[in-house]
């Protein structure tokens, strides 16, 4: 993973993608909502309910997605060296049960994942169990996580 900036960047498109189609979601729930045919005939008919509590939950998303997107613009994702113990901004290889995983640490705006140089990539959080866990291991420790009453090992393999 030379090149974090080009990540970033995939990672930015990505969220804009959902962005928009999240704003024509919302445009069409709000539209629907306050649609004539969206009035309620009898005191049963919750058409127009429906649609406004999916507009509402549309909004929401939307607002997530721009914090997520100014965060990604702002921060300051440094390069780190192998030596250096995984923190915010990091980019962390790490095994578990033989299988090559790789996170990205971010403060904020989680759960997004993305391919990138033939690896998927998930973005995680320090809120996260995982990305709580590695803060400031390095490379070779290995951290222990109990995930459904079994113990699972993530080793270390890279930090970038």
């Amino acid at each position: 993973m030379s090149n974090k900036r080009e990540l970033i960047e995939l990672i930015l498109a990505d969220l804009n993608r959902e962005l928009a189609a999240c704003a024509q979601s919302a445009k069409a729930a709000h539209e629907a909502a306050t649609h004539e045919e969206s009035k309620a005939e009898d005191q049963h008919d919750t058409r127009g309910l429906e649609a406004s509590y999916l507009a509402g939950a549309q909004m929401a998303r939307i607002e997530t997605l721009r914090k997520m997107i100014a965060q990604f613009q702002r921060a300051e994702f440094r390069d780190f060296k192998t030596t250096d113990a995984v923190a915010i901004g990091a980019l962390v290889g790490v095994v578990l049960d033989g299988k090559k995983m790789h996170y990205l640490l971010v403060s904020q705006g989680g759960g997004v994942s993305i391919s990138h140089q033939g690896k998927t990539i998930q973005v995680i959080t320090p809120q996260a169990p995982l990305g709580d866990a590695l803060l400031d291991k390095k490379l070779g420790d290995v951290v222990e996580l109990e995930v459904q009453n079994a113990v699972r090992e993530y080793e270390i393999i890279s930090v970038a």
